[in-house]
């Protein structure tokens, strides 16, 4: 049957700056069978989705990245990787979620991700999708949770964290960083966060033990030499650097290396879990209307941004 229902949609048919996204009218997505029909409320623009506008690659990966994300623009043309919504329909076989049901997803459930910056989304009901936490508003619940948490949860995971260690978060003001210096905290480390003069503040209400601005200071040259974990959240610093602090037994984790393989469609359900119990928050910098995404990607792009740039779709 046709679908003659339409929707707007922020559309990439070619790599670029931001204006290469074009706002246009495109058809409705219809439920397959195993999946629910997804009414969007708010989404974000991600650092990942920067990059995949502009085909920003390592020369090295530029080829295979190209056969995988699309060779004269993005293979799938509507970016987006993380949202909150509401259930407007299910397949005939979804058990799990039903019409009415607010929740907050990660797009990663295909290969790539995508399609966040529409105004529907349909996801697989076993995909990266969870009830939204209840003291959380739609905004909040995109705003990383299902991404930039998720990852921080994961590669943190990898160094077991235990009560009364020492764990360094570099880059701790960022959209993982922020939630890498909360998780820390519940798991009962001693956080040190690293950011920039303007956000020293911020690391500091998130919990963190002491900060370090490197635009005055090198944290691997100062005295303290005895970390038990360090987490480079935004992949900006060399692991013979990130590594001369660490205790000989510390673990030095990277957030491009160490994040591969994440079980997003389990993980989503424990940041849940420590959302509700008041363990972690989300951090907004600054919100768009929908309609004013290409500037939301001009500000992402200043790299000036501290935890996430959202997007209002429609109301609550």
């Amino acid at each position: 049957m046709e679908n003659k229902s339409k929707m707007k949609a922020w559309i990439c048919t070619k790599y670029g700056g931001p204006e290469v996204l074009q706002l246009k009218e495109v058809d409705k997505p219809i439920p397959k069978n195993n999946e629910v029909l997804i009414k969007i409320i708010a989404t974000t623009v991600h650092i990942g989705d920067v990059r995949m506008r502009k085909f920003d690659v390592p020369r090295s990966q530029w080829l295979i990245a190209k056969i995988f994300l699309g060779i004269r623009g993005p293979r799938k043309a509507i970016l987006g990787m993380e949202l909150a919504g509401v259930v407007e329909a299910v397949g005939k076989y979804v058990t799990l979620y039903s019409k009415g049901n607010q929740i907050f997803a990660s797009t990663f459930s295909g290969m790539i991700p995508s399609g966040g910056h529409a105004e529907y989304k349909c996801l697989p009901e076993d995909g990266a999708l969870a009830l939204k936490p209840a003291n959380m508003t739609f905004e909040e619940a995109a705003a990383g949770a299902a991404s930039g948490g998720i990852t921080a949860l994961f590669v943190l995971k990898k160094a077991n964290v235990q009560s009364g260690q020492k764990v360094l978060i570099y880059g701790a003001s960022g959209s993982v960083g922020t939630y890498a210096v909360q998780i820390a905290k519940s798991l009962g480390a001693e956080v040190t966060g690293v950011c920039s003069t303007t956000n020293l503040e911020l690391v500091r209400s998130l919990g963190a033990d002491k900060v370090i601005d490197y635009t005055k200071e090198d944290f691997w040259k100062s005295s303290e030499t005895s970390y038990d974990v360090i987490f480079d959240a935004v992949d900006k610093i060399s692991s013979s650097e990130g590594k001369k602090s660490l205790k000989k037994t510390g673990i030095y984790l990277n957030v491009n290396k160490d994040s591969d393989g994440a079980k997003i469609e389990d993980l989503i359900k424990e940041i849940k879990e420590l959302i509700e119990a008041g363990s972690i928050k989300a951090v907004i910098d600054r919100r768009f209307p929908f309609e004013q995404i290409v500037e939301a990607y001009r500000y992402v792009e200043t790299g000036r941004k501290k935890g996430h740039v959202v997007i209002t779709v429609a109301k609550e």
